[in-house]
């Protein structure tokens, strides 16, 4: 299956607005999402080797080599999602003319959609480790790259409304209520402490550079 990988920015986004049906709004999120942890990783190589942030070293070489990680995470993500999509798209496709045909898509069509629920959730939770890291990078970075805190909150916050939205048009379609609820259950509770530390992070940087 084709990647994403080695594509430009340029090219990543000229994609995105054809009618290709991937990468669409998972993959957006999940770089979204790779942006604002790449961002923090920044921060952190800014405040590494300055004297007036000679205590902080050791936490500076943890929250590099974590956001390094989490932005990865979230480029996999990219291609994760895009996987998911296509045996739903194909699923999708399949005849329903007699009851067994019927009953076998319904079987494929219940799988598929779980699986593609499963993608944007891993993006919610991605997001929400790397605000952690977000918000202990506000507090210890470098003065000089706040304002890119802030941006990366604010992209990780974008990352997981848009990465909800995609759970949920999958998992309402779901016949096993019960797990589909699950599914919506854990996401809208990342959402929720989600959105608040991102807003946290954001009004202290903007307090901090604005001052």
């Amino acid at each position: 299956m084709e990647t994403f990988e080695n594509l430009t920015c340029r090219d990543f986004c000229d994609r995105l607005s054809s009618s290709a049906p991937t990468p669409g709004g998972g993959g957006a999120s999940a770089l979204a999402g790779a942006l604002g942890a790449a961002l923090g990783g920044m921060v952190a190589s800014l405040t590494l080797g300055k004297k007036k942030y000679a205590q902080v070293q050791q936490d500076m070489e943890r929250l590099s080599a974590c956001t390094k990680a989490l932005s990865d995470r979230f480029l996999e993500l990219v291609e994760e999602d895009a996987r998911a999509f296509s045996p739903l798209a194909e699923a999708y496709r399949l005849p329903k003319e007699t009851p067994e045909e019927q009953a076998h898509k319904a079987r494929v069509m219940e799988q598929a959609l779980y699986q593609a629920s499963l993608p944007p959730l891993e993006m919610m939770r991605t997001a929400r480790q790397t605000l952690d890291l977000l918000e202990e990078l506000a507090q210890k970075g470098s003065a000089l790259a706040l304002s890119d805190v802030g941006v990366g909150a604010a992209l990780c916050r974008g990352a997981m409304q848009g990465a909800i939205l995609n759970l949920i048009i999958n998992a309402s379609s779901m016949t096993d209520r019960k797990r589909a609820e699950e599914l919506e259950a854990e996401a809208r509770g990342l959402l929720q402490e989600g959105l608040k530390k991102a807003d946290e992070i954001y009004a202290r940087v903007e307090e901090k550079i604005g001052g």
